[in-house]
């Protein structure tokens, strides 16, 4: 018999895990993202790494967490921490580069204007940075609380070979459920999580809109100079908006600077020279020491594995790439599925009121919902009309459906939030200029959220790979049938992990780690300059 207050109390354990580790991802992402921005050799080292970690799906944490929080730590204390960590790595890559890319897109008008007024470390943050990026923590914050969920049944019950563990959570509750084959209380189980999801997703959309309304610099959302005949200046975003970043500094300071004498000025700019050069140390410090460290992980891995294991691993390099291949071919169907949803959904969505109050928390709820959970259920009931229709690349149909499902909100969520966050001056330009759809998307909408699209495009690239893990290789997904791909890096990924082959999965993962990191020297920072240097939309009010 369905137990509902256990579902309810298992619910709230999973809730508290996930926003445990969302609270740490946006703090540390702040701190992150600030030195990344006065230490170019931590910034390199920072986004190289956590591009590699965002694209290593959470099944390949599993020997680490078994070693040093199993392990080392052991008992109920050492497994609630380790499906702490394997959450916290489905939740905060996204976090983390989403913070970043908006501190690297903050106005140089803007930072001009801090540096003028002599704040220290706090004041910038507080001041401009924080505020700054809270549209983007925002838009963030929904995919990554769907993330978490979509992996939280590998993660609060997860096994090495024949070795089970499990804490008590609604993912392991429902992974009991359908191992029994107790599917009514599964979807009863789903229904007691979609409520609590439905209402977490409708507070997190509030707080979007919010943090448009807020600390959106001039956005048409929150332009509502006229009401009544009579100019209000507290629904202006250009008086509002620009007043809490700009005319509000003046209450700190009795004589602003500009009135300062000329060699004042000069000795101030100075003293901040002298004051930068310490943080460009300690950021390239901490990055350099982080390299370090994880070098000497890797080099104590390498040397305790035997000559004829590298020999034999080595081996099976060419085989490894055409997997790899593989995999980013379907990541490549994904990445384009993903974005063709977001630019023509999201853009509706964010032009229709009524529209984004509807489709919205759908989208948020179902993107929410853990698919490992219910993708057994759906697989078993469309298997034979989908069969029918691909034949023999029904899996390849039902992985890449997978996958779309695991990641496409990230770039969704995104340009819709940047389309939200777009300043009303170009709305009333598009407008002025009677310009159509395609037009708008072409030279003003596209290049204007072009900051948002390349971050949420990153993070569906990189989170693609976690949907392609779980369905590459899925034995007993329904009835005894396994749903897998002929090859995939991720279906030997999966495979050498179901065996407890370590040494296979170390070796797989560090190929994979060498692309990403050729991938995000290559892809990811050289967008991330450009839409610094060319796509920051505030920075157009200033310009005009």
């Amino acid at each position: 018999m369905f137990d509902i207050w256990l579902a309810i109390y298992d619910t709230l354990l999973t809730l508290g895990r996930v926003f445990i580790d969302i609270a740490i991802s946006i703090v540390t992402g702040w701190l992150l993202a600030y030195g990344a921005l006065k230490s170019k050799t931590f910034e390199n080292i920072y986004i190289s790494l956590a591009e590699i970690f965002e694209s290593v799906p959470v099944i390949s944490f599993f020997p680490v967490v078994l070693i040093f929080f199993v392990f080392t730590i052991g008992g109920c204390l050492g497994i609630e921490l380790a499906v702490l960590f394997l959450v916290f790595t489905a939740v905060v890559w996204n976090i983390w580069m989403g913070i970043y890319q908006a501190f690297k897109t903050v106005p140089s008008e803007m930072e001009e204007v801090i540096r003028n007024y002599r704040f220290g470390f706090v004041g910038k943050m507080l001041r401009l940075y924080i505020p700054f990026s809270m549209p983007r923590i925002a838009a963030n914050l929904i995919p990554s609380f769907a993330d978490a969920l979509f992996y939280i049944t590998v993660s609060e019950v997860f096994s090495i070979g024949t070795k089970c563990y499990e804490v008590p959570g609604i993912g392991t509750l429902i992974a009991q459920y359908t191992a029994e084959g107790d599917y009514t209380d599964a979807i009863y189980a789903l229904i007691v999580l979609g409520i609590f999801t439905t209402t977490i997703t409708l507070l997190l959309r509030e707080f979007a809109d919010y943090s448009v309304k807020k600390y959106g610099l001039d956005t048409e959302a929150s332009l509502k100079s006229f009401k009544r005949g009579r100019f209000r200046i507290r629904y202006s975003a250009r008086l509002s908006n620009s007043k809490g970043v700009f005319a509000k500094l003046g209450k700190y300071l009795t004589k602003p600077p500009y009135f300062t004498r000329q060699n004042r000025l000069m000795e101030e700019e100075e003293e901040a020279k002298k004051r930068k050069i310490p943080i460009n140390m300690i950021s390239a410090g901490i990055g350099i020491l982080l390299l370090i460290i994880i070098l000497y992980g890797a080099y104590s891995v390498i040397i305790s594995v035997k000559p004829s294991t590298w020999s034999y691993l080595i081996s099976t390099l060419p085989q490894d790439l055409i997997e790899l291949g593989a995999d980013y071919l379907r990541v490549a169907v994904i990445a384009l599925m993903s974005f063709i949803f977001a630019v023509f959904v999201g853009y509706y969505i964010a032009r229709h009121t009524n529209a984004d109050r509807v489709i919205v928390p759908i989208i948020q709820t179902f993107s929410a919902f853990p698919a490992p959970a219910y993708f057994p259920l759906l697989y078993g009931f469309t298997y034979t009309y989908v069969s029918s229709i691909f034949g023999p690349f029904t899996n390849e149909f039902y992985v890449l459906l997978l996958g779309f499902i695991s990641t496409f909100y990230y770039i969704f969520y995104s340009f819709w939030i940047g389309v939200k966050n777009l300043p009303s001056e170009y709305w009333e330009l598009m407008d002025n200029l009677k310009l159509g759809f395609w037009t708008k998307m072409r030279k003003i909408i596209l290049p204007a959220t072009f900051p948002y699209i390349i971050a949420g495009m990153s993070s569906t690239i990189n989170s693609a790979w976690g949907g392609l893990a779980i369905g590459e290789y899925w034995p007993d997904i329904y009835q005894s049938q396994t749903l897998e791909v002929r090859t995939g890096l991720m279906k030997a990924l999966a495979v050498a992990d179901n065996q407890g082959n370590l040494a296979l999965v170390g070796w797989l993962s560090l190929i994979f780690a060498i692309i990403v990191v050729i991938y995000s020297v290559l892809f990811t920072r050289k967008m991330m300059d450009l839409a610094r240097k060319k796509y920051v939309a505030e920075e157009g009010i200033y310009a005009a």
